[in-house]
């Protein structure tokens, strides 16, 4: 094939099926369903308390255990945190962390799957995934991964635990209107506001593809425009110290400082104490030295503003100059 036929074929894979995305965009449209179904401090405190929960699955497990490796852990505990982030509607473990590990091959290139650099924010923020050059899990990229059958199991499977956990929802509510009334929780509410915790954590989670290398603050240069966002860092628990990310991608933890809040990483430390998980890696002082986006010095020359002189200073750098530790384990060390 001629490199025209190529981007061509590349090009037609890239647009969103609206048929794809219809499943996706029905649960905005059933959280509407709240007008009718109204609110109780019940169900308020289940879609926090399954947002939390589930965005660890996400932000913990299906980003820093199954796409980068960063600690180890036994097959049980691995096995239920891939139950529970699934049931996000965010597809198998596989497929996440295929899409992930691609993502930082070719980060803000042209094949990044997901880049808002290059395709702009609605296509990076969900288009991406309704595109059918993304449908299948890559699973040539996790071969680490595809030796388990219970994950796979998940991965070819991903409707069913999101569509279990909602009857959990509804039966809850179902119980709870008999046997405690007095919460004024009923079933389709507790549905409903289990349905806005999904929709509410997915799109955090998609904020990180679609916001994190546009707004935010860069300490590191590295070869994509990842940035650090403390709003973002909240949001996720923890996902927001993006660039931190891209410049030392085995790390468990992304707030490399004290002061960046890192909920995800306070969980694993916790599961670590337990001894549910082992070998967090840390962040070597080595790579935290290295790479650091230069204080940009005061503007002395006539015509030259600080302004100028700063957004110089914290440009991404070019494509050419990729060190070691600016893309530290393109694959996850074993």
């Amino acid at each position: 094939m001629t490199p025209e036929q190529v981007t061509a074929q590349r090009q037609a894979g890239e647009k969103v099926s609206i048929l794809r995305a219809l499943p996706f965009l029905s649960l905005h449209v059933a959280c509407i369903g709240v007008i009718w179904t109204g609110w109780s401090w019940t169900a308020v405190a289940m879609a926090v308390g399954l947002y939390c929960l589930r965005m660890h699955a996400i932000t913990g497990w299906y980003h820093r255990y199954f796409s980068h490796r960063a600690f180890k852990t036994n097959r049980v505990w691995q096995f239920l945190w891939a139950v529970i982030g699934n049931s996000t509607f965010q597809r198998g473990p596989l497929w996440w962390a295929a899409h992930h590990r691609h993502h930082h091959r070719h980060s803000d290139e042209l094949e990044d799957t997901h880049s808002p650099i290059r395709k702009g924010f609605w296509y990076s923020h969900m288009g991406w995934i309704f595109a059918p050059i993304n449908y299948r899990s890559r699973l040539e990229l996790v071969p680490d991964l595809t030796k388990m059958p219970e994950l796979l199991w998940i991965d070819h499977n991903d409707v069913i635990i999101p569509i279990v956990l909602a009857l959990c929802a509804w039966l809850t509510g179902l119980l709870l209107a008999h046997v405690a009334p007095g919460l004024h929780a009923g079933p389709w509410q507790l549905l409903v506001w289990y349905l806005i915790s999904t929709v509410a954590v997915a799109h955090a989670t998609f904020t990180i593809n679609s916001l994190a290398h546009v707004m935010g603050t860069r300490r590191f240069e590295t070869t994509d425009t990842s940035r650090n966002n403390l709003l973002l860092a909240l949001l996720t628990l923890g996902e927001g110290w993006h660039n931190n990310h891209h410049h030392y991608q085995s790390a468990a933890r992304q707030g490399f400082r004290w002061y960046e809040i890192d909920i995800s990483w306070y969980l694993l430390l916790l599961q670590e104490r337990l001894g549910l998980v082992s070998d967090l890696k840390q962040v070597p002082q080595k790579v935290l030295d290295h790479g650091r986006v230069p204080a940009a010095p005061q503007a002395t020359t006539p015509g030259i503003s600080t302004a100028s002189v700063v957004a110089a200073a914290v440009a991404p750098v070019t494509r050419s100059i990729r060190s070691g530790t600016e893309t530290v384990l393109a694959e996850p060390a074993m």
